[in-house]
């Protein structure tokens, strides 16, 4: 039975523990008891949350034999830990088949030197101040999450919940993990490679109306996406529907439309090897011309240039 090992630091956060849901809905899914779950800290007893709030731990050399091992810190990245604690991760995640590295939890892989020469992302709001930190280690601020071999990092808080479903579905399947994301409600499961930095939490619709509309438009990207067709969407005349989602997110249907387009396209080019115009068609920009002036509108640069970075980064 696979033994999934959450360590706790000082002053971790307690949203990131929402991820050991993953692992037991995953055991209800596949009707077995798949995965055995406990919460460690380096030396056990009561460990206090960002919030301040104390919960039990067991000593992590007490552990026994660990599959996955999480490793979770704060709000705020752990400050250096000293040579015996690291020893104790360090050997702890050695035994392990993979360890993970949950927002700033990766702060600690990289304190053990789990993550020189490796790619690895954190939350964005510290991914320069561990560039800088830890030189040996690729930082790439923008994906949800990352996996290289045996050690994962994730960005921030609800990010956790992205990579338990992703080494669920490494373990038991794609049919599994899709049901575990859906008994979760997770609207829509990310790809480590998506951005952190989501269209749809940018244009910050208020309303159910315009919500609607926008998740609509991000489903049926090769649809023409209209005025009309997405005011009908939201059960509103074209003229209020126009009118409404200009004053809730700031910008025009079709600007948002684009945008949507923009940050689908992108995923594509970064993660496939569909052809530009294949990526094209499938996103809703219908020609590889109208693809490339948006990208040059949007980042400065074609999409081709792009994919390369991505390639090369």
């Amino acid at each position: 039975m696979p033994h999934i090992a959450m360590v706790l630091s000082p002053g971790f956060q307690f949203l990131a523990l929402g991820t050991q849901a993953a692992f037991e809905l995953a055991n209800l899914v596949a009707d077995q008891d798949f995965y055995s779950l406990g919460i460690y800290s380096v030396q056990g007893g009561m460990m206090t949350s960002s919030t301040g709030l104390p919960l039990p731990t067991v000593p992590l050399m007490q552990a026994g034999p660990i599959d996955t091992l999480l490793v979770m810190a704060g709000t705020t990245p752990p400050p250096q830990q000293d040579a015996a604690t690291l020893d104790t991760l360090r050997e702890a995640a050695q035994a392990a088949r993979r360890v993970a590295g949950l927002c700033t939890g990766a702060f600690l892989l990289a304190q053990m030197g789990l993550l020189d020469g490796r790619r690895a992302t954190t939350h964005w709001s510290y991914a320069r101040m561990m560039r800088e930190a830890y030189p040996g280690v690729r930082v790439e601020e923008d994906r949800i999450f990352i996996n290289e071999g045996p050690v994962w990092t994730s960005a921030g808080l609800t990010a956790g919940l992205d990579v338990a479903v992703a080494l669920v579905e490494k373990d038991l399947g794609a049919d599994v993990a899709g049901a575990v994301a859906r008994r979760l409600v997770m609207h829509h499961r990310r790809a480590g490679g998506q951005s952190q930095h989501s269209e749809l939490l940018s244009l910050a619709a208020s309303s159910d109306r315009i919500q609607k509309a926008l998740i609509h438009a991000r489903t049926h990207l090769t649809n023409p996406l209209g005025v009309e067709e997405l005011a009908e969407v939201a059960a509103l005349s074209p003229r209020q529907f126009s009118r409404a989602f200009r004053a809730e997110t700031g910008q025009s249907p079709a600007k948002a439309v684009e945008q949507l387009r923009l940050e689908a396209a992108r995923i594509l080019l970064e993660d496939t090897r569909h052809s530009l115009e294949a990526v094209a068609q499938q996103t809703g920009f219908v020609d590889l011309r109208r693809m490339r002036e948006a990208f040059m509108r949007q980042y400065g640069q074609p999409p081709q240039a792009l994919r390369r970075l991505a390639r090369t980064g």
